[in-house]
């Protein structure tokens, strides 16, 4: 039997995709056959598919909870951000252009069909699908052609839970007041509320639940407990880098350049999880601080963001860092900074130009309309690295004969002394290859098993929810597919 549910929030960041992820792993130990859906995602932390696409980081990470393979059908339509009023638009994990965000929003009504149809192909191959909403409910100016919330919902007519994050205030008010602003038909399909994130003892929300089921004539869900390994998994976009990071004073520092439109960015988080690694992603307006490694990270538009780095002035913090003979790594956009020229002769990425990079390798780049995406099984310092290609340039030039990795028998990135570049995504998951990287570094190393890390915590994550929400009453809730 086929049955699918919507969970919806009144606002971004409640919590949605880690409920989803959890529910995923939760109804799969129970022997279900279950698929992440989103039908409209905006993050620039994207991951490759099985099918030679790509989703949002959120989805393969709910994939990989539900034990399944990512495929594009579970992310329809990704939105990449490459400047403040527009993005680069995927659809089913391949990229059809990019437009000014008021063009989107007026021709995204059109893409629905492509959404429901994704929906459908997983429905063939699932016994329950998890479908996740976008952002908040209750924009009802933005409710015109949607197809991420209600829009989607009405369409395949499927039953809503309504999230509401009580850690951050007022969420009987986030709750009854997205009922109150919903269309009478867009609530009609909310059969639950939920609140999410509750610090302390349950029990004093008793009556704050109750007031919510009283005004909204539906049962309000938990509270559920704040989990506190959230950060262990990856994160879904750019908002989870503004949480402070304490120093653990470990003894290593890496840097790392907060860009305005970083992507991919859960390459760094093995390296956030060794214990003798201080990782810092250092904010817009003060110097880059001192650092045993720089990395440059993955960027959505890497020529607005190296002129970004550039007003900062943190070009002249790398170069000097350079100087004094310590290590910088480029990652995919970082990688293409470092050169000595990035061209774009088509446009891709604003108007036609081309403008010197940081010339810390002697390599150039020319950026292509075609975008790589592909799973990568390399080999760097001896170690194997199971990864992804995604980027738009092609770069040659003499340091790529000093390549960072190899391919199969076909060299990859390039390299000058301690100048290191790669198009590689996720080379820090391989725990060979990571501590090799950093014993060669002269930085402590130990014996953290990143992968298996992730598995642990999504099973305490479903656990968690096993414990503090009623899935019968949920599976219930959903609605049967023909």
């Amino acid at each position: 039997m086929r049955r699918a549910i919507m969970f919806m929030g009144t606002g971004s960041d409640v919590g949605k995709s880690l409920v989803v992820a959890g529910l995923c792993r939760a109804f799969a130990n129970r022997g279900l056959k279950v698929a992440p859906f989103k039908p409209q995602n905006m993050s620039n932390n994207a991951a490759v598919t099985a099918d030679g696409g790509e989703i949002g980081r959120a989805q393969a990470l709910q994939a990989r909870a539900a034990r399944r393979d990512p495929v594009t059908a579970m992310n329809p339509v990704l939105l990449k951000p490459e400047q403040e009023t527009g993005a680069q638009v995927i659809l089913r994990g391949q990229r059809i252009g990019s437009m000014p965000a008021r063009e989107y929003w007026k021709k995204r009504g059109e893409l629905l069909p492509d959404v429901v149809a994704a929906f459908a192909e997983l429905a063939a191959s699932a016994d329950l699908i998890l479908v996740e909403g976008a952002g908040s409910a209750s924009e009802i100016n933005l409710r015109s052609g949607d197809i991420a919330n209600f829009g989607f919902a009405q369409a395949v007519h499927l039953p809503v839970v309504l999230i509401g994050d009580i850690n951050r205030g007022g969420v009987i008010a986030s709750l009854v007041g997205t009922f109150a602003l919903a269309d009478p038909a867009d609530a009609a399909l909310i059969g639950a509320t939920l609140v999410n994130k509750f610090q302390g003892d349950p029990t004093l929300f008793a009556e704050g639940a109750a007031a919510i089921a009283a005004r909204t004539g539906v049962p309000c869900l938990g509270p559920v407990p704040m989990f506190p390994d959230a950060a262990k998994l990856p994160a879904e976009d750019v908002l989870a880098l503004d949480q402070p990071v304490v120093s653990r004073q470990a003894g290593f520092t890496i840097v790392v350049p907060r860009l305005p439109r970083i992507a991919n960015f859960d390459d760094l988080d093995p390296l956030a999880a060794e214990p003798g690694v201080d990782l810092i992603i250092a904010p817009p307006g003060n110097p880059l601080p001192p650092a045993d490694l720089i990395i440059l990270p993955g960027s959505k538009a890497t020529i607005a963001d190296l002129a970004a780095l550039r007003q900062q002035g943190w070009d002249i913090d790398v170069l000097a860092h350079a100087r004094q003979g310590r290590p910088v790594l480029g990652i995919c956009g970082g990688y293409q900074m470092l050169g000595r020229i990035i061209a774009d002769p088509l446009g891709l990425e604003g108007p036609s130009q081309t403008v010197k990079g940081l010339g810390l390798l002697d390599v150039e780049t020319t950026l292509e309309p075609h975008k790589q995406l592909r799973l990568e099984t390399a080999t760097a310092l001896g170690q194997p690295i199971s990864g992804y290609h995604m980027h738009m340039g092609v770069t040659s030039g003499p340091d790529t004969q000093s390549p960072f990795a190899s391919v199969g028998n076909a060299p990859e990135g390039a390299s000058n002394g301690r100048i290191l570049g790669t198009y590689l995504h996720g080379l820090f998951a391989a725990d060979g290859f990571r501590s090799a990287f950093l014993a060669r570094l002269g930085a402590p190393i130990s014996d953290l098993a990143y992968e298996r890390s992730i598995e642990t915590t999504l099973d305490a994550l479903a656990a968690h929810f096993e414990a503090y929400l009623d899935l019968d009453a949920l599976l219930a809730l959903a609605r049967e597919l023909g």
